[in-house]
């Protein structure tokens, strides 16, 4: 059975791949590509949140204008 080749990264591939990243983009350019998918990440679960809002908001307006015509049609 095969599985996932993730499983046995050990140490040492690890310090490989950093020490190959580090070569690619160099010390400082690190930190700037960290904190823009820093800021991505927040971004994208800020429009999550606000998207949830939306979503609760249409349903509670469709509910009580549901509940409004019901109670005005004897």
């Amino acid at each position: 059975m095969y599985t996932s080749g993730l499983l046995f990264i050990g140490t040492q591939e690890i310090i490989i791949i950093v020490v190959l990243i580090l070569l690619l983009f160099g010390g400082k350019k690190i930190p700037e590509l960290m904190r823009g998918l820093g800021r991505g990440v927040k971004e994208f679960k800020d429009g999550q949140r606000e998207e949830d809002a939306t979503n609760k908001n249409s349903t509670t307006n469709t509910t009580n204008t549901t509940n409004t015509n019901n109670t005005q049609n004897p």
